[in-house]
């Protein structure tokens, strides 16, 4: 006979709780809301750290009363002004690119997509080329990058449409379509005068130099209205996996919903190349990591995922900055990391092309 012992089974606590608040009521899945708490401390840890390093160093503790508005007039002036800027917009721009990429492999239903494998952000970086070389003034290079990744998108869903949307031709056209946009942006680079191109080339190695809080109030306004714009879209991107017959038969607006999250993705990823360049691989590597550790994308993991994007962003720009012999431009780190990770991931998921 089996023998029942006193001990009692402690029980586990639900992975999901709701919460009411008057007629509202809010489903909160425990674990992704841990993760995204942790990956908070760890970004804030990150910021106050890199702060810290730099030729005239500067003690974490005098870095937070420095922040607070505390501290001496030089550390003040060094950490307000010349080191807070840059690393606040690696941390926003690192997670623009996450939730961009997370958008654009939902909308594919591939991990492999993200808008610099397709040619979303060459479309964005030719025309804020163009717009850097011809002085049509830094406010309106934004606009500029935000049209060329939209027109970019378009012409790649266009050619990609046969009776739907096929996730290997989707592939292969983007990156068709990217290399004609980079040649366009290699043209604009020989033809002109060098002193005219060399701010647009250095701008095209994906750097975060020289951010201030004018750029940082940019990305914050954009990520304050799109940010919760795409947790609301999570769902319905969910729902896409589905595949379009099953999408149409729940009653989801196929093409609606597919082009507000197509302009959504978009608008981040072209910000964030306005701002800083084409930054490679942040938007694929960081959605794939997201959902090996939080699962599935949703409005939680979402969050979760861009502080992962920032996160690896700041991450990368503290080696490219501080831990090599030479400085380098923060794109030169995330590519360095992200290409072989792309090559793992096409092998895991043995694409045929």
């Amino acid at each position: 006979m089996a023998m029942q012992g006193n001990m009692t089974q402690t029980p586990r606590p639900p992975a999901r709780r709701t919460i009411r608040s008057g007629g509202i009521a809010v489903r909160v899945n425990i674990r992704v809301l841990e993760l995204t708490l942790i990956a908070a401390a760890v970004l804030i840890a990150l910021i106050v750290w890199a702060v810290t390093l730099g030729s005239f160093s500067i003690p974490a503790q005098d870095v937070v009363l420095a922040i607070l508005g505390r501290g001496t007039e030089d550390t003040e002036m060094v950490v307000r002004d010349l080191r807070l800027p840059r690393i606040l917009a690696a941390a926003l721009i690192g997670g623009a690119l996450a939730i961009s990429g997370t958008i654009f492999q939902g909308i594919a239903r591939n991990p492999l997509v993200s808008p610099d494998i397709i040619g979303i952000n060459t479309g964005a970086t030719l025309m804020a080329m163009g717009g850097i070389i011809f002085g049509i003034g830094s406010e309106l290079v934004p606009v500029a990058a935000f049209v060329g990744a939209v027109v970019t998108a378009a012409v790649i869903y266009v050619l990609s449409w046969k009776q739907g949307i096929s996730t290997n031709r989707l592939i292969l056209v983007g990156i068709g379509v990217g290399a004609v946009v980079s040649a366009g942006s290699t043209y604009l680079t020989v033809k002109f005068p060098v002193e005219i191109v060399r701010p647009a080339v250095v701008w095209s190695m994906g750097s975060l130099y020289a951010m201030s809080w004018d750029d940082i109030l940019l990305i914050g306004v954009v990520l304050l209205v799109l940010a919760p714009l795409s947790v609301l879209l999570m769902e319905s991107l969910r729902t896409l996996q589905l595949g379009d017959t099953m999408t149409r038969s729940l009653g989801v607006p196929l093409e609606r919903t597919r082009l507000l999250l197509i302009v959504v993705g978009c608008a981040l990823a072209a910000v964030s190349v306005a701002l800083a360049g084409p930054i490679g691989f942040v938007a694929l590597i960081v959605p794939h990591m997201a959902r090996m550790i939080a699962g599935p994308p949703t409005g939680s993991v979402l969050v979760f995922t861009a502080f992962l994007g920032g996160i690896m962003l700041l991450a990368s720009d503290i080696v490219a900055q501080h831990l090599l012999p030479v400085t380098l431009p923060v794109g030169v780190i995330t590519g360095a990391v992200g290409a072989p990770y792309f090559l793992y991931l096409l092998y895991r998921s043995n694409l045929r092309m």
